[in-house]
């Protein structure tokens, strides 16, 4: 698994055009579907794109993340926002430094959510497995858990389309790729410059980072998660309640324990 270090400090820069919305969206969705959930874990949480939304909404939620460096951004975000961006009846979030294979928290939740294919960083079948029971223990009977996983063909795109490159004024990367067809998984090499201040003369530092994710087939996905417990698990694509089919990029699952 991988502990961000540096790159905390530019990630939500990178990551500004990740559609966070849409994850927000479909667990509304499914959430209108299933149950409206009051306390919710996001397992994977980064520095709470999705965790502060939820907490802004009215949930209660334990903000998940094995990176301490990414946790700390994610407070520093919730503790200053205005006034006008918390309703009366905004929530709260707790921020939480575990692994997502052994988390747990001092109740039973109504609901779990890992988007931003956080489940493809669990590079192992039992850490895949251990992730599932954790979850499934950890939720109340009758909760939810959402989450999202490249489907295997989204990795091979990648590996096929690569290099990637940004270069803008307060940052810049290069990022290549290397694939393992037989694991299914993908090695992401990125050496990226990021700006140190606004001023004229401000030196660039340099962050570089590794990152390796497995896909898995979603079948055996669907097969772990009854075995963790699970007694319903749907699966969808690309943030649609749609089947998937074998041009899907990212799947969805929904699980009720």
């Amino acid at each position: 698994m991988h502990a961000y270090g540096q790159f905390a400090t530019v990630y939500d820069r990178l990551m500004e055009e990740m559609p966070y919305p849409d994850w927000i969206r479909f667990a509304g969705e499914a959430w209108s579907r299933l149950g409206e959930p009051k306390v919710v874990a996001d397992l994977g949480c980064g520095t709470g794109s999705i965790a502060i939304p939820l907490a802004q909404a009215g949930k209660q939620v334990y903000a998940i993340d094995l990176a301490a460096d990414m946790l700390t951004v994610g407070r520093a975000k919730w503790e200053s926002l205005p006034e006008r961006a918390l309703p009366a009846d905004a929530g709260s979030i707790q921020w939480l430094q575990q692994d997502m294979r052994e988390w747990e928290v001092p109740e039973p939740v109504d609901a779990a959510i890992s988007f931003c294919d956080c489940v493809n960083y669990l590079t192992e079948p039992e850490d895949v497995e251990d992730a599932f029971r954790a979850t499934w223990a950890a939720l109340k009977p009758g909760g939810t858990f959402l989450f999202d996983a490249h489907a295997p063909i989204q990795l091979a795109r990648y590996a096929e389309e690569q290099p990637f490159t940004l270069d803008e004024r307060d940052v810049a990367y290069i990022w290549t790729s290397d694939y393992d067809e037989d694991r299914m998984e993908i090695e992401h090499q990125l050496t990226i410059f990021a700006r140190d201040g606004e001023a004229e003369d401000a030196k660039y530092v340099r962050i570089e980072e590794t990152h390796v994710q497995r896909a898995y087939d979603r079948h055996w996905l669907q097969d772990a998660l009854y075995a963790a417990g699970f007694s319903k698990v749907d699966c969808y694509a690309d943030f649609a309640f749609e089947a998937p089919n074998p041009g899907s990029e990212r799947l969805f699952f929904v699980c009720v324990k």
